[in-house]
């Protein structure tokens, strides 16, 4: 091969590679940039209290497989982390019971217009740090007739309630759990993700990313809010 060949070729060659190395950079400089989802709003449902406790610890010895819950705010339009926000979360015991709500919980007669025991276990709420992330002990949650297993969650800035929603588990974590007492008193749970009505709106948004931690979980999630 000539000499003026030779260069040809490695002229070609590096347009080639520029042009390669070109196509990429966009796709590379696009999976840079952060995006913000709105976490979706999903009911209340009926047992919840207002004006529960501030604290860090909500188990108040109730048996279950450690829960350590993550939970960060961020503003959905910026990206930017909410510090001060407080996340408040209620959920049932491994017997499928709410706090303030036993007898309503467990199938009894209740009074259908507020709280009827005086109950706090696993209720209350944590501030998020500068960060935007609260952090608050609990337990998995148990199951009761109709719902997948499922955490409630409020998010308030200023006083002011932004997000209201619900923290969801992966079926076949809960599987695993379940084995375990005290879940596996109450076998044949009744509902999964697949087949719950509140789940299938905008619930898949909303799982829990678990990993373990000794005998338990932590679980994260990044809530995107409106102020």
């Amino acid at each position: 091969m000539t000499r003026e060949g030779a260069l040809a070729r490695l002229g070609a060659l590096l347009g080639a590679v520029a042009t390669m190395l070109g196509a990429r950079v966009p796709a590379t400089r696009a999976a840079t940039v952060v995006s913000c989802i709105l976490t979706p709003e999903q009911t209340e449902g009926p047992y919840y209290i207002a004006g529960e406790e501030l604290r860090r610890d909500i188990t108040e010895g109730k048996p279950g497989v450690p829960l350590l819950l993550r939970l960060k705010v961020v503003d959905a339009s910026t990206c930017a982390p909410i510090g001060g926000a407080i996340v408040e979360v209620w959920h049932c015991d491994a017997s499928g019971l709410y706090s303030g709500f036993v007898a309503a919980s467990s199938g009894a007669p209740g009074s259908g217009s507020g709280p009827t025991d005086k109950a706090t276990f696993l209720r209350g709420g944590q501030r998020a740090d500068a960060g935007g992330t609260a952090v608050i002990k609990t337990i998995y949650p148990g199951w009761y007739r109709g719902r997948t297993v499922h955490i409630h969650v409020k998010v308030h800035v200023g006083g002011s309630v932004v997000h209201t929603g619900q923290l969801y588990f992966p079926d076949a974590l809960t599987d695993r759990v379940y084995v375990q007492s005290p879940y596996s008193r109450r076998p044949n749970r009744d509902t999964r993700n697949a087949t719950d009505g509140i789940f299938a709106n905008g619930g898949a948004s909303s799982v829990l990313h678990l990993r373990r931690s000794g005998r338990g979980y932590v679980g994260s999630l990044t809530l995107g809010v409106r102020r």
